[in-house]
């Protein structure tokens, strides 16, 4: 066999590999569920890695053993109704709206966007519906009274108000609202350093499963609801996991309170694994060792049953 033969024959194989590669892709897409749930990112506010951060676990991304982490956001992709939601509005929109367009590609850029409270990394990415950016038309937010009041007094988001890039809708504390006839959403009062505006996590109902969305919580017991038997209501629970432990950051902890891993583990430690299993831990500080791919910490609590987000993830609604 001459050159010019083996090159043709690799050329040959090459095409056909790439050929079965998009069939294997389409073939993925067309057996997703009608209904479901994608992590869209679950780092905390500030992404990974992390602003000025020259830490091990920082530079674990710079040296290529991390990969970077986009800041935490879930989609709700409804094939049944051809429409497609975000929760939170993150600095990282841009690449998560592109994915969320790669699940159901669409003319509108999005069907809603729900968001839980006014700390940078949940709603500063609204910027990119505006004339600088997108130019959006009517984009339905979603959000809190004090949310809405906020984002109606202050420049530059009443600016996206008053140009009709985006729409406020305005939400009530444990209220049920039917986005459409499989979609329904509840928000529900959790809380939190609220400087700004009040904070909601979400239960999320799609046409056969639940789902509860808590990405900022100060901690556990300060909740007038109890988080064990919440989770026991629902089929999935993405659960505030900025910490992993005590003394993780060099400074006092109360400062930014939120449940540690290892509080929320101890408090489900009596449950069964099927109630364990619900947990989702989601919005991961940089120094948190659950932000890496691999970690001894993160394998022990997913021996005893609990999960971590990891992008792409998606959950059948």
């Amino acid at each position: 066999m001459n050159l010019k033969q083996i090159t043709y024959h690799f050329i040959l194989i090459v095409t056909v590999l790439a050929c079965k590669e998009r069939e294997m892709i389409q073939e993925k897409k067309q057996n997703r569920p009608n209904q479901y749930i994608t992590v869209l990112g679950i780092a905390q506010d500030a992404g990974y890695p992390h602003i000025d951060c020259s830490k091990a676990c920082c530079k674990a991304y710079y040296e290529r053993e991390e990969t970077k982490k986009l800041v935490t956001s879930l989609g709700f992709i409804d094939r049944l109704n051809n429409e497609k939601y975000l929760f939170e509005a993150t600095p990282d929109i841009t690449s998560q709206l592109q994915l969320l367009n790669n699940y159901l590609p669409k003319n509108n850029i999005i069907d809603g966007v729900f968001l839980t409270h006014a700390h940078i990394g949940h709603y500063t990415g609204l910027m990119y519906f505006g004339r600088e950016a997108k130019g959006a038309k009517e984009i339905p937010v979603y959000a809190m009274p004090k949310m809405t009041t906020f984002l109606n007094e202050n420049a530059p988001w009443n600016q996206l108000i008053q140009l009709n890039n985006i729409k406020v809708n305005e939400l009530q504390n444990d209220s049920t609202y039917h986005i459409n006839k499989q979609f329904i959403i509840q928000p529900i009062l959790v809380p939190h350093r609220d400087e700004f505006s009040e904070t909601v996590g979400y239960k999320i109902f799609g046409a056969n499963k639940t789902a509860l969305f808590i990405p900022d919580i100060n901690k556990w017991e300060l909740w007038n609801k109890n988080i064990v038997d919440e989770v026991a209501k629902v089929d999935y629970a993405f659960l505030d996991a900025t910490f992993f432990k005590d003394g993780e950051i060099p400074r006092p902890m109360n400062e930014v309170p939120h449940p540690f891993i290892e509080e929320t583990v101890r408090l489900f430690k009596e449950t069964t694994i099927e109630t364990k299993n619900k947990v989702i831990f989601i919005h991961f500080n940089h120094s948190n060792p659950a932000i890496k791919r691999q970690d001894k910490l993160k394998k022990n609590i997913e021996k005893q049953g609990f999960r971590f987000a990891k992008e792409g993830d998606i959950y059948d609604m």
